[in-house]
């Protein structure tokens, strides 16, 4: 099974920015759809943007569209959080999953993922 090793994170300023990555640890990485969810203190885990096993499709929570993007890269097998505009209640640990390939459409529900990443925290002071 693939395992995720998620990175990136850190100590920014509001509306500054930062790039998570999730590095995948097999070739086997192209098979799965990737999302990025983040968990905040004393509240639960929340779906932030997922994207389809070719990169051709994505979608976000309504709380970061416009401000952060969902890439991939197959070559690498690497997932990426661009994050633009970071406001302080964008605080959390930030984590990456994967999914079967015809279970993208669902990944924001965090039903049926098949592996998670451990997280990195990203702290936005304000």
């Amino acid at each position: 099974q693939v395992q995720l090793v998620g990175s990136g994170g850190g100590l920014v300023q509001a509306g500054g920015s930062l790039r998570l990555s999730c590095a995948a640890s097999e070739r086997t990485f192209s098979s799965y759809a990737m999302g990025w969810f983040r968990q905040a203190p004393g509240k639960e885990r929340e779906f932030v943007a997922a994207i389809s096993w070719s990169g051709f499709a994505t979608y976000y929570a309504d709380s970061v569209k416009g401000r952060f993007t969902i890439s991939r890269d197959n070559a690498k097998n690497t997932a990426y959080l661009q994050m633009n505009s970071l406001k302080p209640e964008d605080t959390a640990v930030y984590y990456c999953a994967a999914a079967l390939r015809e279970r993208f459409r669902t990944i924001a529900t965090m039903e049926n993922l098949e592996v998670w990443g451990q997280g990195t925290l990203v702290t936005v002071s304000s």
